[in-house]
Order: structure tokens, then C-alpha cells, then sequence
């Protein structure tokens, strides 16, 4: 005698049990960690290659103008050292001082510009902290 009662035949199908809620739930916040981490590892990779031309242009930049300040310097010294004596020294080194700030608060606007920075993945990470706090 095989008896069944109403609602068996729906036992097993369609309606998940709280283990397989679970199981869902935390199969949807792996696949969002996933998500997160390839996210994250796609902006370090640009990250990677802004940094590395910076660094590449400011090698350059610098090699250049250490050539060029040498040159001019030692051109400038040899002409006015007649007129201006040891004075001519003192012009030359306030000029380097004036550049030398210049280029720092240059190099400053860069990294505030948020170059580095990774802006995708922190605004979905809050998100994502947001919806589960």
C-alpha cells in the first residue's frame, strides 16, 4: 500500500530547508568575495602601471634636469663670476631651491589627483558593507 499524503509530492523540490539557505547564502557571499578580490586585483594592476610610469618619467626627468643644471650652472658661474664673485653662488642655489619646491608640490598634485588610488573597488566594498551591517 503505497499512501501518500498532500504536500509529499513537493518534499525534496523547491522547497529549500534552512541548511540550503545557508548553503545559497554563503555560496552568493563567496561569489561576491570572489568578485571583490579580482576587482581589487584588476585596479592593483593599474595601480601597478601608474606607479611604474612615474617612476619610469621621474628617473628620466630627473636625470635630465641634473644634466642640464649642471651645464647651465657651470655656464652661468664662468660668466658672472668676475662681476658677482662667490654671490653669483648664492643666485644659483636660491634658484635650485625655488625649482626644487616646484617640482615637489608638482609631484604632490599628482599623488592627490588620486592616482593611485583604487576607486572602484573601495566605493563597492562600502556598498558592501553598507548591505550587510
Amino acid at each position: 500500500m503505497d499512501q501518500r499524503y498532500p504536500g509529499d509530492e513537493d518534499a525534496g523540490q523547491g522547497r529549500p530547508g534552512l541548511v540550503a539557505g545557508l548553503a545559497g547564502v554563503a555560496r552568493n557571499m563567496f561569489g561576491l568575495l570572489v568578485s571583490r578580490i579580482e576587482l581589487a586585483a584588476l585596479e592593483l594592476g593599474e595601480v601597478r602601471d601608474n606607479l611604474a610610469r612615474l617612476l619610469f618619467i621621474g628617473a628620466l626627468g630627473i636625470v635630465a634636469v641634473l644634466f642640464a643644471l649642471g651645464c647651465w650652472t657651470a655656464l652661468i658661474v664662468v660668466l658672472a663670476w668676475e662681476t658677482m664673485g662667490w654671490k653669483i653662488l648664492l643666485v644659483v642655489a636660491i634658484a635650485y631651491t625655488l625649482l626644487a619646491i616646484g617640482i615637489l608640490r608638482h609631484a604632490r598634485g599628482y599623488l592627490a589627483g588620486d592616482k593611485l588610488a583604487m576607486p572602484a573597488t573601495m566605493t563597492e566594498l562600502r556598498k558592501d558593507r553598507d548591505a550587510l551591517m
